[in-house]
């Protein structure tokens, strides 16, 4: 009685604040088998991210048990005088507040909420899962693997849910052989910003379909995921090489992706790589690959402009075939030109590479940092300008610190689809470069949130001085004209006429600052 009290309380807010005319008790009646709660800790949950950086006051969560929760919830948002906002949210890694909304509802996709959203469907005649939106990628890969099965493409972290790594991408080193995530769905469920909840595929509600797969939630919630499988291999040998060249490094990783349409034992499974501005980093960051008694030196390795870069690669295998492993590495690695016994190399199970950051995160939660800002950075630089970005930014703006990892790797354009509402670079092959940092406050200037925060759009900077048409991956804009520029005239086009059709009165995803809710502009979280 005291729970509805309180959420019938926070209803009436809802009306003050927002002004929208809805009977307090038809949120209570709109016959969910989940949770609508205003509970303190629920609210306080929903009001941040990974990111640290932005706040904002939900009046609700819904902790969904059904697809038909989050339908009615929209339904009703779409229906009233004057509407709310409606943010799906998922583990909360976002990082500029993209999956926040204030004076609205938010959707915890991930967690608690009933048993049927906890279902996972898996086709072994026809290589597929079926997935609840909110699950984590973790719990996919657990379930999967029971079956001798997994999902072709990852992100290097698996603690986030399916449904917001389709909703912008999903990509780690499998990407320039597999694609990213979304080339790697079958089907949907989807709910729109009508509340309408349909499934789409290549053949049915197509346009929708492609919409969402990178859409950055703008078009609807994804409920429901068919994900393209494969046998799983039993083991990995993960192998690290540095270089003290760019040009060398970058022709390398170039030569490794070409090699994408070969026969498996031609290729590797996994291609990554990261920069090493700092001694300290090449030291400690997955430091099992480098002995504390033997540490590697930047200045030893005569690193161009005191820098340094690593390439990470990978190749699975089964015991059955363990015989021939050696000698498909060894053919692999005589054509790269590392550094001569720069070569680490590790052997471990398939599932323990894949979930290799989560050892890293309970490692930073034992210390106290892990629940700080990440000022994160993440861009596509086309190939023909990297080595200016390395100049500019790598041995320019950086300097000899950082407080992260930075990754730098190539992926293939043709192993991503034009209709998804993902851009980018418009070449051939483009460049990941992620500046994954902390901020902290322990005395160093150069590790703060203001100073890095300010790097950031140095970095933004010289690329817009040097028309190096980078896109930010994991976009984050304050304004309209940026959004427009980000997606260029062609795609901006394209991408408003969807939310035209699927989300006319923009009700979702309001925190990606994309478009003011037509009912109410006060409303929106910017």
């Amino acid at each position: 009685m005291a729970t509805k009290l309180l959420l019938t309380l926070a209803i009436c807010r809802l009306i003050v604040t927002v002004g929208f005319t809805f009977n307090p008790n038809d949120l209570l009646l709109l016959g969910l088998n989940g949770k609508l709660s205003v509970a303190p800790a629920d609210l306080q949950s929903a009001s941040v991210d990974f990111g640290g950086v932005y706040k904002a006051e939900p009046m609700a969560v819904l902790h969904p048990a059904t697809s038909e929760d989050v339908a009615r919830l929209v339904k009703a948002a779409y229906d009233s005088a004057r509407g709310f906002t409606v943010s799906a949210r998922g583990h909360g890694h976002s990082i500029n507040g993209q999956a926040m909304t204030t004076n609205g509802v938010v959707v915890q996709m991930s967690g608690g909420g009933g048993s049927k959203n906890k279902m996972l469907t898996i086709s072994e005649k026809f290589m597929y899962a079926d997935v609840w939106g909110g699950e984590l990628w973790i719990d996919v890969l657990t379930s999967t693997l029971e079956y001798g099965l997994a999902p072709k493409s990852w992100t290097d972290y698996l603690y986030l849910t399916v449904g917001g790594t389709l909703s912008n991408a999903g990509i780690s080193g499998q990407a320039f052989n597999h694609g990213p995530q979304i080339s790697n769905v079958h089907e949907l469920d989807v709910v729109t910003g009508k509340g309408e909840l349909l499934t789409c595929s290549e053949k049915e509600n197509s346009e929708l379909f492609q919409a969402v797969l990178g859409g950055l939630g703008q078009f609807g919630i994804i409920t429901r995921a068919r994900i393209a499988l494969e046998q799983a291999p039993q083991r990995v040998r993960w192998i690290r090489v540095l270089y003290s060249n760019f040009s060398t490094f970058t022709q390398d990783q170039e030569y490794l992706i070409s090699l994408h349409g070969k026969p498996a034992s031609q290729k590797f499974d996994y291609v990554e790589g990261f920069v090493i501005v700092d001694e300290g980093l090449i030291n400690n960051w997955r430091s099992s690959f480098f002995s504390p008694s033997n540490p590697v030196k930047i200045s030893s390795l005569k690193a161009e402009g005191g820098v340094l870069y690593c390439l990470e690669i990978t190749k699975n295998y089964h015991l059955s075939n363990a015989d021939t492993i050696d000698q498909e590495i060894e053919i692999l690695l005589k054509k790269l030109n590392y550094i001569p016994a720069s070569e680490f190399t590790t052997d471990l199970p398939y599932v323990d590479f894949l979930d290799r950051v989560h050892k890293a995160e309970l490692k930073l939660r034992s210390k106290g940092l892990w629940e700080v800002p990440h000022p994160w950075l993440n861009l596509f630089v086309p190939k023909s300008r990297i080595a200016e970005f390395d100049k500019g930014v790598f041995k320019g703006i950086l300097g000899n610190k950082t407080s992260g990892p930075i990754l730098i790797y190539p992926m293939n354009k043709n192993k991503w689809d034009d209709r998804s509402s993902v851009v980018t670079p418009e070449e051939d092959v483009f460049y990941l470069v992620a500046f994954l940092r902390s901020a902290l406050e322990n005395g160093d200037e150069t590790q703060t949130l203001d100073y890095l925060s300010n790097q950031n759009y140095e970095i933004l900077k010289f690329c817009e001085d040097e028309k190096i048409n980078v896109k930010q991956y994991l976009p984050h804009y304050d304004n309209q004209r940026e959004w427009r520029d980000h997606f260029g005239e062609k795609y901006w086009t394209r991408f408003q006429q969807r939310k035209l059709e699927f989300d006319p009165r923009h009700i979702l995803a309001t925190g990606q600052k994309i478009f003011i809710p037509s009912f109410n502009p006060n409303i929106a979280t910017w």
